[in-house]
């Protein structure tokens, strides 16, 4: 439930770019800029101590149809990887180039009760990586034995959005700049009874996909600094 002062100053926001909208419409997508970027070729299949299985061993969950996940986004990227020991991460990508109205991102709270699964914790929190820390939720589910702990988060824009007012705000920023927001997701999981160690294991994972990419990917990947912090310019 939103309190007073949150509904208020999304009010006033609001309010002020519906006066705005009257002089600027968004009509450039922010994928048709620097975000313009391919997903398959951005992650890479061997990093760290992690390696794609190719024949996908562990089932990543879609939660919708192919038909509805390709009107919501315009990139999708699924796989998983192994380290040494044989543990398994499932990677989950979703990018779309316009986040306006229905044809914004699903998020995994809604998606993995929709296939049957049964949420149980949710917590926001922050993953860290040298390059600075991620706000991220998450979630823990499970579908009869199965134990799914899933680490998550969302840019819109040009930025991690921790919740819908963050997610309305960036949106009516880019709005006031003539832009469409586009917007990725960005899912880690683990089949693992272990729920502490599943989300250990995709700090892990993620901390060094990471390192493995890019500056200007990282970014992409997650709104992350170029450079680590403290680092000398």
């Amino acid at each position: 439930m939103k309190t007073p002062t949150t509904a208020l100053t999304l009010a006033i926001v609001m309010g002020s770019v519906s006066v705005a909208a009257i002089v600027v419409r968004p009509g450039a997508k922010v994928a048709s800029n620097a975000r313009a970027f391919s997903l398959d070729a951005t992650v890479p299949m061997q990093f760290g101590e992690w390696t794609e299985l190719p024949d996908q061993s562990a089932q990543v969950v879609n939660p919708q149809t192919k038909e509805a996940l390709d009107k919501i986004y315009s990139q999708l990227l699924m796989r998983t990887y192994a380290n040494k020991s044989g543990y398994r991460i499932m990677l989950a990508l979703a990018y779309g180039d316009d986040q306006r109205g229905g044809l914004q991102a699903h998020l995994p709270e809604w998606c993995y009760p929709g296939q049957g699964f049964t949420l149980g914790t949710i917590a926001d929190g922050t993953l860290q990586t040298a390059f600075g820390a991620i706000d991220v939720r998450r979630l823990e589910t499970s579908l009869g034995a199965r134990h799914e702990p899933v680490t998550y988060w969302l840019i819109n824009g040009e930025r991690v959005v921790k919740n819908s007012f963050d997610k309305r705000v960036e949106q009516i920023r880019l709005g006031l700049t003539g832009k469409i927001p586009d917007g990725l997701l960005f899912r880690v999981s683990s089949i693992d009874v272990d729920t502490k160690r599943g989300f250990d294991m995709q700090q892990r994972f993620t901390a060094e996909l990471m390192a493995a990419v890019s500056p200007a990917q990282r970014m992409q990947l997650a709104a992350l600094a170029p450079t680590p912090p403290d680092t000398p310019h």
